[in-house]
């Protein structure tokens, strides 16, 4: 029973994402000619609603901000299976980031999230793949969102007044479409599978979720296991945090127990011992013989 209404849940779910781009397809052109932004990482839920895009006959753009400590293999799946997706390069690398904001990024700096990712889109209705299921402060969030300095606004856009009320509102804050907001895990491959979209091999590979080499959030563990399979992006890291603590000394500030990049390297890797927690949302993977080359 249960998997009959699983399948049958998808098609509808398909149907409603449909129906939500069209929907408001007219107020993404009145900000720009070029209709929506679709902000496309190379994971799976960007692929499902990059093709849904497609499906509905919208007009839009799809950008990938390049992070430059993605891992390599999603890199050249973009570049090769997505072609036309605008690759959107940072002002900054992560390296000299680090090297400006004088601290390695941490869970409560996170610096490099809104330098690095969160900037597109301004001035445009932007598609993300947001999904409730992928962590529990997720849930709050609604298909069609007003993001602004403050709270964000929440609309849910199921009926023809919350569509009056998108299309009438004053210009300030970002729009945002999450089409694929309910959709779970198991909904979304059977998506790829069912039409035969391209994704990324790190999946095959036991890759859950893709994201930034070394991220915070992640577990000691999973990031054990990102530097094992690219030590690369483990040399950068400490190459970084070598300038960081030059930088450091520089400006006049304490350096404390960070001697030099391996000191650091250590400290943000493993803080007091204690092994962390890993954060919904965050990129697993089962550790395999092949390593990757930088990009």
């Amino acid at each position: 029973m249960e998997q009959y209404t699983f399948i049958n849940e998808l098609p509808k779910k398909t149907a409603r994402a449909i129906s939500l781009f069209r929907m408001f397809e007219k107020t993404a052109l009145g900000y720009r000619p070029e209709g929506y932004y679709l902000a496309f990482s190379g994971g799976k839920d960007s692929v499902v609603i990059y093709w849904l895009a497609k499906m509905a006959g919208v007009r839009f753009t799809a950008h990938y901000h390049l992070t430059t400590v993605d891992p390599p293999e999603l890199v050249r799946f973009i570049r090769k299976e997505y072609p036309e997706v605008k690759v959107e390069k940072p002002e900054l690398t992560m390296w000299e980031l680090i090297v400006k904001k004088q601290i390695p990024p941490l869970r409560r700096a996170r610096y490099c999230c809104e330098a690095l990712k969160e900037h597109g889109g301004e001035g445009a209705f932007t598609v993300t793949g947001v999904r409730w299921q992928e962590s529990r402060k997720r849930k709050q969030r609604t298909s069609l969102e007003i993001l602004t300095s403050k709270d964000p606004i929440y609309l849910n856009c199921d009926n023809e007044e919350s569509r009056r009320q998108v299309e009438t509102c004053a210009q300030k804050g970002k729009r945002v479409l999450n089409p694929i907001i309910d959709w779970t895990e198991e909904e979304v491959w059977r998506f790829i599978r069912t039409y035969g979209l391209p994704y990324c091999v790190l999946y095959d590979l036991g890759f859950q979720r893709l994201g930034c080499l070394g991220c915070p959030l992640a577990s000691t563990k999973n990031r054990e296991r990102e530097f094992a399979r690219y030590p690369q992006y483990a040399r950068a890291y400490i190459r970084a945090f070598d300038r960081m603590v030059e930088a450091r000394m520089a400006s006049g500030k304490p350096k404390g127990s960070w001697k030099d990049g391996e000191s650091v390297f250590c400290w943000w890797m493993y803080g007091n011992g204690k092994r962390e927690r890993q954060i919904d949302g965050q990129m697993e993977l089962e550790f395999g013989d092949k390593a990757g080359t930088a990009a």
